[in-house]
């Protein structure tokens, strides 16, 4: 049968998150997922969250400030559908912040709803040995991924867990897990370059973290080295042109 545009993008996507080089960077990976969870699917914002060496959630990276934020409310709160994903192995249906999810997740729907998102869905970011975390997406109107479209959501993050896991398959899941946590302390530098591009060029944190996010890919350069430049002071001239 005729493929469509979409399903093309979507055999697409999927190769991108498994093909990688043996040095690639696993949170430009987790960067991605979202990337293509946001072009591929009908949602509004799109974060992941992964496990630590004592299976406690923490919070890796967000297609945006408003999904990092409610993503870091989950954590806080212990309560919300990224844990639960991750917590349970299984993925979460749509579900509507108006309804049960009020009496399910109590302070984090209503954390969501004054973000302005009315509905979530989850799912487990996963190896066949172990779940490492989950892929969380959110949206500003009812509208979620259906079953179908979650389908696809499942396929992204197991296409991802392929690439974590294939890279440490000789050595086990102590070794999976010690990589997402170098993704993690990855993270906060990043989180540190985008105040201060943010701050110094007068710019928004999304369009301070679109700024290095294109620069490093355009100069094949890891985003966690030229975060580590821009926090220490050193920020490109061209990332003050675009």
């Amino acid at each position: 049968m005729p493929a469509t545009e979409r399903e093309a993008c979507v055999a697409e996507a999927v190769r991108d998150l498994v093909y990688r080089a043996s040095d690639f960077d696993p949170l430009e990976l987790l960067h991605d997922l979202t990337d293509h969870a946001l072009t591929l699917l009908p949602v509004a914002g799109a974060g992941v969250t992964v496990l630590d060496e004592l299976g406690r959630v923490e919070y890796a990276t967000a297609s945006d400030e408003r999904c990092r934020r409610l993503e870091e409310a989950q954590i806080d709160l212990d309560e919300g559908p990224c844990l639960e994903a991750a917590r349970t192995r299984t993925a979460l249906t749509t579900t509507a912040l108006n309804g049960p999810a009020a009496l399910r997740w109590p302070r984090f729907a209503h954390h969501a709803r004054r973000a302005g998102i009315a509905a979530l869905a989850a799912v487990p970011l996963r190896t066949p040995a172990t779940t490492v975390g989950a892929l969380n997406l959110m949206s500003t109107t009812a509208l979620l991924p259906d079953a179908r479209e979650l389908r696809i959501a499942q396929a992204l993050t197991d296409a991802t867990a392929a690439s974590l896991g294939h890279r440490h398959e000789l050595r086990g899941q102590a070794d999976l897990i010690k990589q997402l946590r170098t993704a993690l302390d990855s993270r906060l530098v990043i989180e540190q370059a985008k105040g201060v591009l943010s701050e110094r060029l007068a710019i928004s944190i999304d369009e301070a973290f679109h700024r290095m996010r294109n620069h490093a890919r355009a100069r094949q350069q890891k985003l966690t080295d030229l975060a580590a430049d821009v926090a220490g002071g050193s920020v490109p001239t061209e990332l003050h042109a675009q």
